[in-house]
């Protein structure tokens, strides 16, 4: 018996193409989207929300200080931090790729312990632990010094596992071009190995400055006085004063005006590393 294969390859013509499906699934989630949030904005009471959360009045209370005191403690928080958190990662990078063993091992329970606790923990270990344990031991620059201390602690652990997989990324007829060259292996790693890696880790590291730039927050834990406020504690202490959370929402926008143009710019250079790579 003869079988008709031809009706059976070709589509019906009463249904719809898989491209044609597609379509159709992309508009209904596209029109499930929008009711949802038609239906969220139409259920909120925005009379209330604009109250407590969007008084103008209150809003220009917070000027210049906002800028002159919170956001650049903030901004100067988050740098220095990042500064310590890079030369320490660097450092525990080096040890955990070492063919020393003991150096590998105090690398990785670092690694391992930083990357467990909470930073809240580090920042009152820092904060409180240390000048307990040690009273003879002052931080630089103060409030300062133990900010920068407690961000690159949380941060080295992070940065060091980022900076050993670039080095690892780096082809090793890297390093035998160097050694052949008369490189002695520190040189070829400060002069070869480190910047090519630092060119694969770039956009990883610029997403670390991000989430230091949020953790700064909790310095608050250590005890600051007015002027060495940073976003959300000046958010906060506004907030209690005018019995509004107007000044909270406003500091938080401070946080997406650097935070929002930080993650751009490692978008764009995740794309163009990719292009490379291509």
């Amino acid at each position: 018996m003869a079988i008709d294969t031809d009706a059976e390859l070709q589509p019906r013509r009463s249904g719809l193409t898989p491209s044609q499906r597609r379509r159709l699934s992309r508009g209904a989630q596209y029109v499930v989207f929008v009711a949802a949030v038609v239906a969220l904005a139409a259920g909120a009471d925005w009379g209330r929300l604009k109250n407590q959360f969007a008084q103008a009045h209150i809003a220009r209370q917070l000027f210049p200080d906002l800028i002159t005191v919170a956001l650049k403690n903030t901004v100067l928080f988050t740098l220095s931090g990042f500064v310590v958190g890079l030369a320490l990662g660097m450092v525990i990078a080096l040890m955990r790729l070492s063919s020393v063993g003991p150096y590998r091992w105090l690398a990785g329970v670092y690694i391992e312990i930083f990357r467990g606790l909470p930073a809240l923990l580090i920042f009152i270990f820092v904060g409180t632990g240390v000048p307990l344990a040690f009273p003879s031991i002052e931080y630089p620059g103060g409030i300062y010094g133990k900010v920068a201390v407690a961000l690159g602690l949380v941060s080295a652990a992070y940065m060091a596992e980022t900076i050993r997989a670039g080095i690892q990324a780096v082809p090793r007829g890297q390093m035998e071009a160097a050694r052949s060259l008369g490189f002695s292996p520190a040189r070829a790693m400060v002069s070869i190995i480190l910047p090519q890696a630092f060119r694969i880790i770039l956009p990883p590291l610029t997403n670390e400055l991000v989430l230091l730039f949020k953790d700064s927050s909790l310095v608050l834990f250590l005890g600051v006085t007015l002027e060495q406020r940073e976003l959300s504690k000046f958010g906060n202490d506004l907030a209690s004063t005018t019995a509004n959370s107007t000044p909270i929402l406003v500091a938080g926008l401070c946080y997406l005006l650097i935070t929002i143009p930080l993650s751009l710019v490692v978008r764009r250079m995740e794309s163009k590393a990719k292009r490379e790579i291509r």
